[in-house]
């Protein structure tokens, strides 16, 4: 291998006319060539074709070169994050972090803080009016009584409450036009109620008039407007303290001779109590029969603690 390696160099020197050409590139890359020649010749003889390529280990393939872009169009599974399309993707891009649906999202979020903060707002002044009304260890209107009922059983204000809002109206059974007309209208506010909130509301009538009015009288009086109504009276001085507590007004003088006929002039309110007595609101004339029955299951809805609903 060396001589043959010597000769194919001195030949490659040589020109034709027999000068020597100075090539040092062409002489050490002929120099690595014979290098690896030798290297090959002295591999021993035993180690056949079949050897030799069991321990040559193939080069690791090249990992192929991406050249998908980022985003494809393929389409693929829609996960959080994840776009079908590079429209899609770009067009996420444009409109930044909200979207139709979190437009919509948040509009209905802010619609239903407002109703929730107004609703109790409502409440909140309903309460703070109601307790406006109480002082401390008494109620400025209203408070307890012993009265009879129109049955002639004596009775106090907690035996007509009975665990239920009550409301309660001042007038008398000789009363011409006014009292007629108020006890139509709340008898349509209890059947109101009665439709909203069940039969958790009392209707009380409380004669200005104890001197005519008695039980019968009054039995058969309210038996014309609402069957759930109670009608109380009781003797002069029983009727002007529970006036007085309701901070109501009528004209009834004390002595009158049997067969007198006389007027009675009295406040027009209806009294809404609560199931423990306190007063809740003043309804007047002002007020239609609906209206006044939606102020009463309103606070009726505001009401926490317990609440008779039976018959």
């Amino acid at each position: 291998m060396s001589t043959l390696a010597k000769s194919i160099t001195r030949s490659l020197h040589s020109t034709a006319s027999g000068k020597r050409v100075a090539s040092a590139p062409l002489h050490d890359g002929i120099s690595a060539l014979t290098a690896r020649l030798t290297s090959c010749a002295r591999i021993p003889a035993a180690l056949g074709p079949r050897t030799l390529t069991s321990r040559v280990t193939p080069a690791a393939a090249k990992p192929p070169r991406v050249s998908a872009r980022a985003f494809s169009t393929t389409p693929q599974l829609r996960r959080w994050g994840i776009f079908k399309t590079v429209q899609e993707a770009e067009a996420r891009h444009k409109s930044g972090p909200f979207s139709f649906r979190a437009g919509i999202l948040f509009v209905l979020t802010g619609i239903g803080l407002y109703s929730y903060f107004t609703f109790e707002k409502g409440r909140m002044e309903r309460q703070r009016n109601t307790e406006s009304h109480k002082s401390v260890g008494k109620a400025k209107i209203g408070g307890e009584f012993v009265l009879t009922n129109q049955n002639g059983e004596r009775v106090t204000d907690k035996d007509v409450r009975d665990g239920k809002f009550s409301l309660v109206y001042f007038g008398f059974t000789h009363c011409p036009d006014i009292c007629p007309e108020e006890l139509d209208k709340m008898a349509s506010m209890v059947d109101k109620v009665f439709e909203q909130r069940g039969k958790v509301l009392r209707p009380v009538f409380i004669t200005c008039d104890p001197a005519r009015d008695t039980p019968k009288v009054i039995k058969d009086y309210l038996a014309e407007f609402h069957t759930a109504m109670v009608g109380l009276t009781g003797t002069y001085d029983e009727i002007k303290d529970v006036c007085k507590k309701y901070r109501v007004y009528f004209s009834t003088p004390r002595d009158l001779k049997e067969g007198m006929d006389y007027l009675v002039d009295h406040s027009i309110y209806f009294y809404l109590m609560d199931p423990d007595g306190n007063f809740v609101e003043a309804l007047g004339r002002q007020h239609t029969a609906q209206q006044a029955a939606d102020i009463i299951s309103t606070h009726i809805g505001d009401w926490r603690g317990p609440l008779k609903k039976d018959a």
